[in-house]
């Protein structure tokens, strides 16, 4: 009987350990399955990080914001077009080494921008449409006086000129001028000195469906000296 338990014994401890080292490898085999399949901790940060749009806001490149913006409704972060033709001088007599820049000049004690040109010239001297369009409005203001706003054909460009001293003969609302064609004269109506009578020149570049008082200004000097 001695021999026969002792032999018995021994089996049962083989096949406990046989078993053991089995199941080991097995949980080995397993796990290391499991390791090669599962990502990092970094790699699940990143990807996960590419899903998220203020990380994608962080990595696009600096032209894409612009890109969108440009395909969106956000119109302020493009430079704004100047409007197509060439532009002649709208006071009679004037050369283009006469003008001067006053796109940027402060008026109403610096309460405001200029965003125009003053073309000096003597009170009476006959103002000239820059370029065919549409007489859009004709307009008395409190800062302007006497003011003509003419629309281009395409109707995306508002031609402004104010501080006429009247206008000319016939000139009238929706009617069509051409270039050169005389529409008013210089004067010094609304806030404008009478001892310095001007015309004030504007271009704005427009929307087709915005309205003659709107727009987005642009320096008329480098439009005119071109």
């Amino acid at each position: 009987m001695g021999p026969t338990i002792g032999l018995t014994l021994r089996q049962r401890l083989q096949t406990i350990f046989s078993t053991a080292v089995v199941t080991s490898l097995a949980w080995l085999a397993i796990g290391f399955v499991w390791f090669q399949g599962t990502p990092s901790v970094d790699m699940a940060v990143k990807s996960d990080a590419r899903q998220t749009p203020a990380a994608q806001a962080v990595a696009a490149p600096v032209g894409t914001a612009a890109r969108a913006a440009a395909e969106g409704d956000a119109s302020e972060f493009r430079p704004i077009p100047a409007p197509a033709g060439a532009l002649i001088i709208p006071v009679q007599g004037v050369r283009a080494d006469q003008l001067v820049d006053t796109y940027t000049q402060s008026r109403g004690g610096g309460m405001r921008v200029h965003n125009a040109i003053d073309i000096m010239a003597p009170r009476g001297t006959p103002v000239l449409a820059a370029t065919g369009g549409l007489v859009e409005k004709l307009f008395l203001s409190k800062n302007g006086g006497i003011t003509i706003y003419v629309r281009s054909p395409d109707r995306r460009t508002m031609y402004y000129y104010a501080h006429l001293d009247r206008y000319a003969p016939g000139l009238a609302e929706r009617q069509t001028v051409r270039q050169g064609q005389l529409i008013g004269f210089v004067g010094s109506t609304g806030d404008a000195s009478p001892d310095a009578p001007h015309l004030h020149f504007a271009v704005n570049v427009m929307q087709p469906q915005e309205g003659w008082w709107q727009g987005q200004p642009v320096d008329p000097y480098p439009l005119l000296r071109r």
